[in-house]
Formats: structure tokens, sequence, C-alpha cells
């Protein structure tokens, strides 16, 4: 039986090893089968931070299709899969082999959670260019003014607007909270035009600075590191799928079925 050490573990928690121990099993040193998912949600919060030495909390279990295995999401890690006795987990991805082809469940379920967290929040709390007539899609964006591509996408707003597609911004300052992007973005969103500032920002205009109590620059800085933004721009498509970077229009279009 292999017990996980703190070494170990802050490898596992690692954004950049979690690709590599997509298949590698690790044991629950001493873990006692558990009657139903309330008691192994205790038991793996009690595994994990006894070897790791770092509190571990479990905001979620949940049965999966795949016979045996039950989902085990972390406050603030990344999702596990371990099975229903408790004494074994696996890092990674769950897919499906059925009729349609393969099937990345984990990342279907990253799609659903992503939608309904940006479906969450109020346009009034987004800086919106507004489709061309129709709506025939949405996009949100997680966004810095100091980006070049982020500069670039911007470029393609008024082409992606008149194919029907709504372009919703968010604020992701990349340099962090602390940084000329964050306070540029703050003066966008405290603006009484905050399209036309955050337009001129993004031209390399410079605008006074504003900040204002109702600013939602480091929520949506937070929101973004928890749906696992690693820059910008990073987009959201409409059902929820991140797409990292810079796209054309085009290809946008082309993505959103349209």
């Amino acid at each position: 039986m292999i017990c996980t050490t703190i070494r170990l573990a802050k490898r596992l928690f690692s954004p950049s090893h979690r690709a590599a121990m997509a298949f590698m099993f690790l044991v629950f040193g001493s873990v006692a089968h558990a009657a139903d998912l309330s008691a192994l949600k205790d038991q793996i919060e009690q595994a994990l931070t006894r070897d790791s030495g770092v509190e571990m909390k479990v905001t979620a279990i949940e049965e999966t299709p795949a016979s045996g295995l039950v989902k085990v999401t972390l406050e603030n890690g990344p999702v596990l899969y371990a099975t229903e006795d408790g004494d074994h987990f696996v890092v990674g991805d769950l897919w499906s082999l059925g009729g349609n082809g393969l099937v990345n469940l984990s990342e279907k379920s990253r799609s659903e959670d992503r939608k309904r967290l940006v479906d969450a929040i109020s346009p009034e709390d987004m800086i919106v260019f507004p489709a061309k007539g129709e709506r025939r899609a949405y996009i949100t964006v997680f966004t810095d003014t100091t980006c070049f591509y982020c500069q670039k996408l911007h470029q393609e707003v008024s082409a992606l607007n008149d194919n029907g597609i709504e372009v919703r911004y968010l604020a992701y300052p990349r340099a962090g909270l602390d940084s000329d992007g964050a306070r540029q973005l703050e003066t966008a969103w405290c603006s009484s035009d905050r399209r036309a500032t955050l337009t001129a920002l993004k031209s390399g205009e410079t605008r006074p600075e504003k900040t204002c109590a109702d600013a939602p620059i480091a929520e949506q800085y937070q929101l973004g590191v928890e749906m696992g933004v690693r820059g910008t721009p990073a987009i959201v498509t409409s059902d929820g799928e991140l797409i990292p970077g810079y796209k054309p229009a085009a290809d946008i279009a082309l993505m959103l079925g349209l």
C-alpha cells in the first residue's frame, strides 16, 4: 500500500503535473470502506489532510457513469476520481467509449460548470458589446487591456457583432490585481461609457484613473482562476467551452456553428 507524502501531494496539486499523473493510481493508507458518499467524503478529506500536512476540503462527491468510480471535487484543487470503497483514486480526465466515439466526460462537466458560473453573472457587471440585429450566440471573454492579443481580438468585435454574436467582457488582469492592467480595467468598469473607455485603453490611449466601490475586478479575476484561465484572452462559449487565446472572428463563428 502506497502512502502519499508531502512532496508528492505538492506535485499532485501542481497544474504542471496533472496531465502527467492522469493514469497514476494512489492508495489511501488505512481508509475504511465507505458506507455512503458522505462517509467517503470525510474519509478522503482526512486521508489527504493527514498525508499532505495541508488541510484538504472536498466540496462535492458525485456518482459517475463509470461503474465503481465517483467524482471528487476539491476546494481550489483538481477533480479526482475515487473508487467507491475509498481505497484508490486517479487524477485525470474520465472518458467514455460509446457508440459515438470517445467522449471526454470530465471536460463536458467542466463546460457545464463554466456555463453555470458565467451565466450567473449579471450583465451589469460585464462590459457588453451587443449583437447587431438578432443575437445568434454570445461569448464571454476574460480580458486585459495590456494584452496584445486581447487588443487584437477587440478589433474583431465589430465583425462578431455583425454576425449576431454578442461579446461580453470580464476582467482578468494577467499581471495580478496590483498591476497597470488591473487599474486600467477598473477605470473602464467605473466609467460612464464603459465600452468607449475599454476600446480607448485597448487602443493605447490613456485615461484618468477611476475607482469605484462596486468594480468587480477582483471577483472576476478570482472566477477566472477557479475556471482554469491561465492567460488572456480566454473565451467561454455559450455552451461553456473554454477557448484559450486569440481567434479571428470567422474562426469563432465556425466554433459556434454559425
